[in-house]
């Protein structure tokens, strides 16, 4: 089996997790392929210098899987790499709260026992794509988690007209708005109040960020929808993030957002659910006053 490792380069403390990774890898026999920037900073920050069979450099591999070995950011820049290559990806969780790297540290090497025994389960999840005039957008054009319209300075709100599927929705004066998978639903949207949304739900939720009015509400529609945002803003200018990529951008500018053409392909053990990872994660039902 061919396995390609990506990872974050912020988790000096994680080395022992590391190794137990490679170890566990080299005993299932795997071919092992990591990142180059990550291999780097092994050897530069660890002095761990792991065999592997090649370095994985530029946005094109031959892979069965891929692990991604941080929190969700480190997630969300894996399947970035990965893009339409239909390389399904393991989180292993080395960061915080971790909703798509949902793979502790001490399930590790059952994890991976169950995956080289052909025994786990492969959900696709939804991408968003942007469209900008002129193709203005100058980076990866697809978002797993959200595409986030938001103020630049700290002061005045941005207005942003929107339109489903050429109909006039609204204009949301706001500090941004956040445009979110069900994926991404746990994300930023989740911060801004927006809903949770099971992963499998053929939906998009509209999360407006501090709106002016109190009576704008997130909206949840179908992932079948076009929308089409045209933002003005007093200082002539506005940021859009993808996933965390920004980029500013002049007021004015015509944005269309719709479901990709293709999906990301995230491994789950049989014994994980996302009703399990929201007990765990958000802690519901845990009462802080019980020792």
């Amino acid at each position: 089996m061919k396995v390609g490792i990506f990872g974050s380069e912020y988790q000096i403390e994680r080395q022992n997790l590391i190794k137990r990774l490679f170890e566990k890898l080299r005993e299932q026999e795997a071919d092992i392929y990591v990142d180059s920037p990550f291999y780097t900073f092994l050897t530069d920050a660890f002095g761990f210098e792991p065999v592997v069979s090649g370095l994985l450099v530029g946005d094109e591999f031959d892979l069965d899987i891929a692990l991604s070995v941080g929190g969700d950011g480190t997630f969300l820049r894996t399947a970035a790499r990965v893009n339409k290559q239909d390389i399904p990806i393991l989180g292993i969780n080395t960061g915080r709260l971790g909703f798509l790297a949902d793979v502790s540290s001490n399930e590790v090497e059952d994890t991976l026992d169950e995956i080289f025994k052909n025994y786990y389960k492969v959900e696709e999840r939804t991408l968003l794509r942007l469209y900008t005039e002129d193709r203005a957008f100058r980076g990866y054009n697809y978002a797993l988690n959200e595409i986030a319209v938001l103020k630049r300075d700290s002061s005045s709100m941005i207005t942003i007209h929107t339109f489903l599927n050429g109909e006039y929705l609204t204009s949301y004066q706001a500090d941004g708005l956040v445009v979110a998978t069900p994926t991404g639903s746990t994300a930023y949207s989740m911060s801004v109040n927006g809903p949770i949304i099971v992963p499998q739900s053929n939906s998009i939720v509209l999360s407006p960020v501090a709106p002016h009015s109190l009576n704008v509400r997130p909206l949840v529609i179908p992932d079948s929808d076009i929308i089409t945002l045209r933002v003005e803003s007093r200082n002539k200018y506005f940021l859009i993030s993808l996933d965390g990529r920004s980029e500013i951008f002049p007021a004015g500018i015509e944005l269309k957002m719709s479901k990709a053409d293709y999906t990301t392909k995230v491994i789950k053990r049989y014994n994980h659910t996302f009703y399990q990872t929201l007990r765990e994660k958000l802690m519901w039902g845990a009462d802080v006053r019980m020792k």
